[in-house]
């Protein structure tokens, strides 16, 4: 058994079960730990009911899963099981089955998300702790839980809570693995690193590829301080890679082998294919802008492509997304940089720092590990985050948020540990000053905003770099004080942006932290369908599979949530996917699965037709063109007819002389194909032929705003 001094505690380390960790550490460290859990609990669960539904495309998915097991299974966006969401199921998952239990509302749905929050502030402290003492965790654990994009994502219904979380726990485990000692040390240490592999294979299954970026800084950590020698640490490195394949493969191995035809389509893809998601849409092609698009939509010379770029070159928002250039500089855009970049200074001068001081000491040293854990996953995932070329929302930030807290507490202790040095004085009083000044240019950005903080901030910083520098720490009380004005200077600013941030209710598919902006409201993508009371009765009484379908996924989980009823999203997130098909669109009438066909000025322009502000950028980006729908066809008109009391539309559908089918338009693939290309070749989409089809055989009525065509009705011969 080995005893080391960490941070004011003394830590005996053992590998059997009963001798992992015993601390004999200060009184203090019990209560001031569960007052963080407590006090993030709180601040994570307050007015959550606040958020409503939050995104509503993960939304619906989760309204779905409580109603199906298979929607539940593949994250399906309907219950009726036609399209999954964009993204892996394991969020999906724990929120559906919440609601399972609770039933399915608002609370339900995001309290799971608050939970995991509380979870990954524990989980760092603990990892933190284990390297550098107690006070260094409780320093990581403050910062991650006033982190203000920490606070967002945590009361949110975004997979990124589940993704930062398992991350987390991997971390912790990596710790683990590295500091493991005694009698079987070597199976004990590839048992942790095989539990850190399982935890980023189910990361994996919450944001694909995203959660592969932390790995350079626990393999680094492993390879270079784990116990052993090198072949039993590359050991150890295999033992987790294979755990991320198991805990991620047999999920995707589930989906590839299922029968295409009895599950949903794979929302985002192009093949049907999960892999392809992870590697194309969720993964590298986020990253080069390489991702080869969907149902064949406009190329990048498309008009809608062309004004997009103009768009994303002109400014740092465009359709509730963060722009820029992809490099270094774009982080630190004032958009970017509130959500997780307030301590940022800290942190870096921390790594460096800690690394000097380090540098002599053994293979196997616990704080030089941690920062080489920590400082890769800081390097790794900024470095990918800046360079991305494609779809980047601000919420993606979230993952640097831990090592950067990990980092502030690990640095900080270090230093104050060796404030008697001269150096180290001089560091501590640099951190100071440079995030007064910092979080004064943050603060900055929202000037009517609590105007008089920055100036406080940045007066206290300086007045506590001031006293560093001549020494003032000497005496302990005033030492004290010296060291508690610094830590409030630093992490008053996020912590007044993250109560602001949970004050402030969020909606739709970009929210943003901290307080509202004159120049943009908290969350992208408005203006989806919301289902009036005679749409709502309407839908509520069709009895079908579906009781309507409509383009873009968007809009069906709006309707969704507003009326209960099973929607079929044409094309899927964008509009753009091949799902389904007119072919198949025509079987599902055919067999009396869909009822209705709504088709409002927004699902007509995601069906093909030229694109709204908020969605150029996200269909340039992904692939995804312009063009025109039916509604486009010169000649064609919008009929307006009758409604019943009951909301039921009374219109007969439009007579085509020559079709006899039971479903008009169908036979051969000349008739689907005269379909193809109403509007150019830029809407050759599914969902714009399954418009045009639509448009050319049946009726439209106008309810509340909305055209329903009414596919249940006899086609006139």
């Amino acid at each position: 058994m080995v005893s080391s001094v960490v941070g004011g505690a003394r830590v005996f380390d053992g590998g059997t079960a009963r001798g992992r960790v015993v601390a004999e550490q200060p009184r203090w460290v019990r209560p001031g730990v569960g007052m963080l859990l407590v006090a993030t609990a709180v601040l994570y669960l307050w007015g959550l009911r606040s958020a409503g539904w939050g995104n509503p495309y993960y939304a619906a998915a989760v309204q779905s899963g409580t109603k199906s097991w298979k929607a539940l299974l593949f994250a399906s966006l309907d219950p009726g099981n036609a399209i999954t969401v964009d993204k892996p199921p394991a969020a999906m998952w724990v929120m559906g089955l919440s609601g399972r239990v609770f039933g399915f509302n608002s609370w339900s749905m995001l309290m799971p998300q608050a939970m995991m929050g509380v979870a990954a502030v524990a989980l760092l402290y603990g990892a933190v702790r284990r390297c550098s003492g107690p006070a260094a965790g409780l320093i990581a654990g403050a910062v991650l839980a006033l982190t203000p994009v920490a606070a967002l994502m945590f009361r949110y219904n975004n997979p990124d809570a589940l993704m930062t979380l398992l991350v987390v726990a991997a971390a912790y485990c990596v710790v683990r693995a590295i500091q493991t000692t005694g009698g079987r040390v070597l199976s004990a240490s590839n048992g942790w690193l095989a539990l850190a592999g399982a935890a980023i294979g189910f990361a994996f299954l919450a944001k694909m590829m995203q959660a592969f970026l932390v790995l350079p800084g626990p393999a680094l950590a492993v390879l270079i301080a784990a116990p052993g020698g090198i072949r039993s640490r590359i050991t150890g490195l295999v033992t987790a890679g294979v755990a991320i394949v198991v805990s991620a493969g047999w999920y995707v191995a589930l989906v590839q082998l299922w029968p295409a035809g009895s599950r949903p389509y794979i929302g985002g893809s192009t093949t049907n294919s999960l892999w392809e998601l992870a590697v194309d849409y969720n993964g590298l092609g986020r990253v080069f802008g390489s991702h080869s698009g969907h149902g064949g939509g406009a190329s990048s010379h498309s008009p809608a492509a062309h004004a997009a770029a103009a768009a994303h070159a002109a400014g740092p928002h465009f359709g509730g997304m963060a722009g820029g250039q992809p490099g270094v500089l774009r982080l630190f855009q004032d958009s970017l940089a509130t959500e997780f970049a307030w301590l940022l200074p800290v942190a870096v001068l921390g790594l460096v720092a800690g690394l000097w001081i380090t540098r002599r000491r053994p293979r196997t040293d616990p704080d030089r590990a941690a920062l080489i854990l920590w400082g890769g996953w800081l390097v790794s995932t900024f470095a990918v985050l800046a360079s991305m070329s494609r779809s980047f929302h601000t919420y993606y930030t979230i993952e640097l948020a831990p090592p950067i807290a990990a980092l502030c507490g690990i640095g900080i202790v270090l230093l104050w540990r060796r404030r008697e040095h001269r150096q180290s004085r001089l560091t501590l009083a640099a951190m100071s000053a440079v995030t007064g000044i910092w979080v004064f240019t943050l603060l900055d950005h929202t000037p009517n905003w609590l105007p008089w903080l920055r100036w406080t901030l940045l007066i206290a910083g300086f007045v506590a770099a001031a006293l560093l520098v001549l020494g003032a720490h000497r005496a302990r009380r005033v030492g004290a004080v010296i060291a508690a004005v610094a830590l409030i200077s630093g992490i008053a600013g996020p912590a007044a942006y993250a109560v602001e941030t949970v004050a402030q209710p969020h909606s739709g598919g970009s929210p943003a932290s901290g307080p509202a902006r004159s120049t943009g409201g908290r969350s992208g993508w408005g203006g989806a369908t919301a289902a009036t009371p005679r749409l709502d009765a309407l839908l509520r009484g069709a009895g079908n599979r579906w009781a309507a379908a409509t383009v873009g996924s968007r809009q069906v989980s709006s309707i969704e949530l507003d009326t209960g009823a099973a929607l079929l999203a044409i094309g899927g997130f964008s509009g753009r996917d091949d799902s389904p098909t007119l072919v198949q669109f025509q079987q599902y009438m055919a067999a009396g699965d869909v009822h209705y066909f709504l088709l409002s000025d927004r699902s007509n322009q995601r069906s093909g037709g030229a694109q709204p502000d908020d969605s150029a950028q996200d269909n340039a980006q992904h692939g995804r063109g312009g063009g025109r729908s039916g509604a486009g066809i010169p000649g064609r008109s919008m009929v307006s007819a009758p409604v019943s009391s009951n909301g039921t539309p009374t219109g007969t559908p439009r007579s085509t002389a020559g079709e006899g089918n039971s479903i008009p338009g169908t036979g051969s693939a000349a008739n689907v194909s005269q379909y193809a290309n109403r509007g150019g070749a830029a809407s050759n989409t599914a969902g714009s032929q399954i418009t045009s089809w639509v448009q050319t055989h049946y009726t439209g009525t106008k309810v509340d705003g909305i055209t329903v065509y009414d596919l249940t009705v006899p086609q006139h011969p």
